[in-house]
């Protein structure tokens, strides 16, 4: 399959050097479980350390292709930096901050999976339901990301009800929706 017929699963995902043990245990499981579409997705993410980092470690010991978006802020971290990705299969070097960085991982997937997160985390989750793009949410990471479920009640983020929004405790019903989901838009 070539690369642009692959669906891209978008991870809204923080980047702490020493997340908590239930994120680092979730965000495994929903990597190896998306490894089974390894020819058929691409793994997009922010490119940093922490959850990003485990997720794209897990993707692509299993023949993933992962796609690291840069902010400007990180264009010259070296390896010993908390947030240095040695899993980029692809790096996109963006020349924007972070916050600008999460408009185009939202705008360029076909489904977004928050993994847990702070601020940031929470603006992509936004931004990917401002965009129509679905938007998968796991829960019980130990992340203020967690309190999405909270605004997404009715499955939608606000009273527009612009996309569905999925939440689930069970990453791999977020791998396996995600990669349903990506591949109906791709």
């Amino acid at each position: 399959m070539a690369m642009r017929d692959r669906g891209v699963i978008a991870i809204g995902a923080s980047s702490d050097p020493n997340p908590p043990p239930i994120a680092v245990e979730k965000t495994r499981e929903f990597a190896k479980t998306l490894a089974k579409y390894k020819d058929e997705v691409l793994l997009l993410t922010g490119g940093d350390g922490g959850l990003m980092r485990i997720s794209c470690e897990e993707f692509v010991k299993r023949g993933g292709v992962t796609v690291g978006v840069i902010p400007l802020e990180d264009e010259w971290i070296n390896i010993d930096h908390p947030r240095y990705n040695p899993y980029n299969t692809i790096e996109i070097f963006t020349g924007v901050t972070y916050q600008a960085r999460s408009i185009q991982i939202a705008r360029s997937c076909h489904a977004m999976v928050i993994l847990g997160g702070g601020a940031g985390t929470i603006i992509e989750a936004f931004l990917a339901y401002l965009y129509r793009k679905p938007l998968i949410v796991l829960i019980g990471t130990g992340y203020p990301s967690d309190k999405l479920a909270e605004f997404g009640e009715d499955g939608y983020l606000d009273h527009r009800k612009l996309t569905k929004a999925y939440f689930t405790e069970d990453p791999v019903e977020a791998a396996e929706l995600a990669y349903k989901l990506a591949k109906s838009r791709s």
